[in-house]
């Protein structure tokens, strides 16, 4: 056993240096000590023992087995193919060299343990999660078709890598562990990472995930691994609920807006409505484009943000698509047939000027054109105004007017753009009894203490003060006195 004796500096900003030379080799210790040995460098001198062990062959052979492994991968490659998968294999590679670096090879584990650490969740787990959200060839077309549609050629490397993947799975981090251990010469064991303890009682994770734990052999665990991507589909699309699309691509939302269809109060029938429409588009029933119109604040936009909150766990997904990008709405579609959930594309505050773009875009996806419609897409929209075409007096034609023969043609197809959703929702400003009404309802979710005659007699100095009767400023209203109740609480006032 080679032994090499180096000088550690204390306090030094370039320890960095060191460990860069102890990784490289002994030779370019004495290089270091040169550089750094000076009075003027030094402040304290440690004495650190550095070992070059030759590997253990009995844990050469096991850790070369797991390379070989991923290295065989055929289609799942990716599920190694991120910083944690990468530490891993990384950790690997230092774990199999002829002679082991203890201290590359520790720095490396712990670098796999912040992984992990970052992830919350055990190697096992983290494989688990990988392989259920997975996009590769077969995954993505296992979505579309049963089993028994693939090539052969695709299944059989499904199969493959699942046995691959299933001995990466039984690699436990404790034995890991002891081999860190061993090769840095360590007093004691390395942390080893554990999921927090449950009771199992209420998992998250789908029936699939058990099956591939119970398992003995994963491939015979194939064909209900991808009846699991037909329903629950792969990517960003399995992860998250909310997406937007900017600048051409569909980027995840993960924290999206948690309003409850339970706080929206004062347009039971709207809601009773749009409800019915979604739970037609999710059985795969025909279902319509909607339009939600009408008064600024009245909930319109909160109404179908709530949809995902009540039936994401249902398939249901959201994709907010801006005015801006319209345009690109026939692309976004095109990305979203075949796909095992269900999509509303939501438009915000929607309305056009003449010769809009956008608006001619809009227009072809819900006429429809030589592309069939997609069952699983619907389009919401919310907007101010019941026609959504800006029109003018102006273009109303006169009898004199030596312009278009057909003008009023014109104007009737910027009136009747609206007539083109199937289903037009109108949500009018609330009246004073209907406002209270909210704020009550909202004042109780929030356990608010004011008695109900100050509570009613404040609602109407807020809404006259600020932005008059509607669902909005009652949410506001609601929040302001809030965050004032807790503020006593801690001894504030004002």
């Amino acid at each position: 056993m080679a032994v090499v004796r180096a000088v550690l500096v204390s306090p030094a900003p370039k320890t960095d240096c060191l460990f860069q030379a102890i990784s490289l080799g002994s030779k370019m210790i004495p290089n270091f000590i040169a550089h750094f040995a000076t009075p003027s460098a030094l402040t304290s001198l440690t004495f650190l023992t550095i070992r070059s062990t030759p590997m253990q062959p009995q844990i050469q052979a096991q850790v070369q087995q797991l390379r070989q492994q991923a290295a065989s991968l055929l289609v799942y490659q990716g599920v190694l193919e991120n910083p944690t998968g990468r530490a891993f294999l990384y950790l690997l590679e230092l774990l199999e060299a002829p002679v082991a670096n203890g201290m590359a090879t520790l720095w490396a584990y712990g670098q796999w343990f912040s992984k992990l650490a970052a992830e919350s969740c055990s190697w096992q787990a983290f494989l688990l999660k990988q392989i259920l959200t997975a996009e590769n060839p077969f995954s993505q077309q296992a979505q579309r078709m049963v089993l028994s549609e693939l090539a052969p050629g695709l299944v059989a490397a499904a199969w493959h890598d699942l046995r691959a993947l299933q001995q990466l799975y039984h690699c436990q981090a404790q034995q890991i562990g002891a081999w860190v251990e061993a090769i840095a010469h360590l007093e004691n064991s390395p942390v080893i990472w554990q999921d927090k303890a449950t009771n199992g009682q209420d998992s998250p994770h789908p029936p699939i995930w058990d099956k591939l734990a119970n398992a003995e052999d994963w491939a015979t665990v194939l064909e209900a691994l991808a009846a699991h991507y037909r329903q629950a589909g792969t990517g960003d699309f399995a992860t998250y609920r909310a997406f937007r699309w900017v600048k051409g691509e569909l980027r995840a939302i993960a924290h999206p807006d948690p309003i409850q269809l339970q706080e929206l109060v004062g347009y039971e029938g709207q809601r009773d409505i749009l409800r019915q429409n979604t739970h037609a588009l999710l059985a795969g029933l025909p279902s319509l484009n909607v339009l939600l119109y009408g008064s600024r604040g009245t909930g319109k936009s909160s109404l179908v943000k709530s949809l995902l909150n009540e039936m994401g766990d249902q398939g249901l997904r959201l994709i907010e698509v801006p005015k801006a990008d319209l345009g690109q709405l026939p692309e976004v579609i095109e990305r979203l047939r075949g796909l095992p959930q269900k999509f509303i594309i939501f438009v915000d505050d929607l309305s056009f000027e003449e010769d809009d773009d956008a608006f001619k875009s809009l227009k072809v996806v819900l006429e429809g054109s030589l592309s069939a419609r997609p069952r699983n897409v619907v389009i919401y929209a919310t907007s101010n105004r019941r026609h959504l075409v800006r029109e003018f007096f102006g273009d109303r034609p006169r009898p004199n007017d030596a312009d278009e023969i057909s003008s009023w043609d014109t104007v009737q197809e910027k009136l009747s753009f609206s007539d083109r959703f199937g289903l037009t929702l109108t949500f009018e400003p609330p009246d004073q009894d209907t406002y209270l009404a909210i704020v009550r309802h909202l004042a109780q979710r929030a356990n608010l203490t004011l008695a109900p005659h100050e509570l009613e007699f404040r609602a109407l100095q807020w809404a006259t003060r600020h932005n008059g009767r509607s669902g909005r400023t009652a949410r506001q209203f609601v929040d302001f006195v809030q965050a004032e109740q807790a503020l006593k609480e801690c001894g504030i006032s004002y």
